[in-house]
């Protein structure tokens, strides 16, 4: 019995080689982890030598709702973690309502790269002005994911790439179009690019050989997209009106689309819509998108001929689409049916489409009866109309459906 007794009182877990424990104690909250310092003395510091940081909102109680007295208490976590940490830390996420010291931040950084950081990652947080990052983040070579909010970035004149970074997303950043346009070149094994409400940014130039995801929600004057032959989904917004500069004769569709040869994934939006319009949009463009499988048009205005134009070059041009999905703003479609390149126009693939907005005109109408007409493997079509009444079934069951087993419904938002 005093043997059995001896044995449950072996501390197993404490026993434990420090990489199991890591694993365990960064899968659990770090508020959770923290309290495992009461345990005995022996765990007093052990949560401060973890390997990934994630501090959100769980780490302070329901009642602490000062932004910045929370960040006093992040403050006294990565104090806790600067004075006793041996070990590398792979993973640091701030994504707390709170407002940093910039100072703290700033020292806290610098603390990271040294530490071999993989994945740094600072959520939307509240600050008077933006902080500069410190340069050195764009000189740690095992980067990886890199996720930055609020700050200004200057890239040092030793600048040679992050060469493991894989995923690049900034959001309310202040870089100019040189140093945007130069660190998006300089990482090789880029994959994914997420660029929201970027400041003194006016053109965006995006070139790289490995990127194949990327979605803009911005403010800009010109994009180029050049070099990126595995880019497979593209996902723009422009949050203002376009302002059409002097480009010479090209198609600002042809220009910024013409080289997309791998896309399957487009997801347009109003603004950006009226930019690609600019100049003449040809029926189809120079070089067919035989790879593109989704398009979704987003609160688009096809009451104007060039939307109208912009959309009917990119159905023309993509004979492998499988779904097309369209919301369009409160305004009635022009008549699709004038346009000559229509006639012959099959969607030999399209499974799935959905048309969210209408307002039951004739003109919709016609554009529903054509897409049935020229969709002969069409699945289901969605169609939602605002405010009014629903497209009625006796009006819809005078469509001649290519598909024997198209499944139309008809809803009101």
């Amino acid at each position: 019995m005093a043997e059995m007794k001896r044995h449950t009182n072996i501390d197993r877990i404490s026993n434990l080689p420090w990489d199991v424990l890591d694993t365990i104690l960064v899968h659990i909250p770090l508020k959770e982890a923290v309290r495992t310092s009461i345990l005995s003395s022996k765990w007093r510091y052990k949560w401060t030598g973890l390997s990934r940081f994630n501090i959100d909102d769980k780490c302070f109680p329901s009642y602490l709702s000062d932004k910045v007295l929370r960040w006093k208490v992040i403050l006294k976590i990565i104090d806790q973690v600067q004075s006793n940490h041996g070990g590398p830390v792979e993973k640091f996420r701030l994504a707390a309502y709170c407002m940093p010291n910039h100072c703290d931040l700033d020292q806290w950084i610098w603390f990271l790269t040294d530490k071999g950081i993989k994945e740094l990652i600072l959520k939307e947080f509240d600050s008077i002005k933006r902080f500069k990052l410190p340069p050195e983040v764009f000189s740690c070579p095992q980067l990886s994911c890199l996720e930055l909010y609020g700050c200004i970035i200057m890239l040092s004149p030793t600048f040679r790439g992050l060469n493991s970074l894989i995923s690049l997303n900034l959001s309310h950043i202040y870089i100019s179009s040189d140093t945007l346009e130069s660190l998006i070149a300089n990482c090789p094994v880029l994959e994914r690019l997420t660029l929201i409400n970027i400041d003194h940014s006016t053109v965006f130039k995006i070139s790289n050989l490995n990127l194949k995801y990327l979605k803009i929600d911005s403010k800009f004057e010109d994009i180029c997209l050049k070099n990126v032959p595995l880019l497979s989904t593209v996902d723009i917004r422009l949050r203002v009106k376009p302002r059409h500069s002097d480009q010479g004769k090209a198609c600002n569709l042809v220009r910024v689309f013409g080289c997309l040869y791998s896309i399957n994934k487009l997801i347009l939006s109003s603004n950006f819509l009226e930019f690609l319009a600019y100049n003449d949009v040809p029926e189809r463009l120079p070089a067919m998108l035989n790879h593109l499988l989704t398009l979704d048009l987003r609160d688009a205005r096809l009451d104007s001929s060039k939307v109208v134009k912009v959309l009917l070059s990119i159905l023309c041009s993509s004979p492998s689409l499988e779904e097309l999905i369209i919301s369009v703003s409160r305004f009635s479609f022009l008549d699709f049916q004038r346009a000559e390149c229509l006639v012959d126009l099959y969607f030999n693939k399209l499974k799935v489409v959905k048309i969210r907005g209408l307002l039951s005109t004739n003109h919709e109408c016609e554009f529903i009866k054509f897409i049935l007409a020229h969709s002969p493997v069409l699945e289901t079509i969605t169609i939602v109309t605002y405010g009014g009444e629903i497209i009625p079934n006796s009006v819809l069951l005078q469509f001649e459906p290519a598909s024997e087993h198209v499944k139309v419904i008809s809803l009101r938002s």
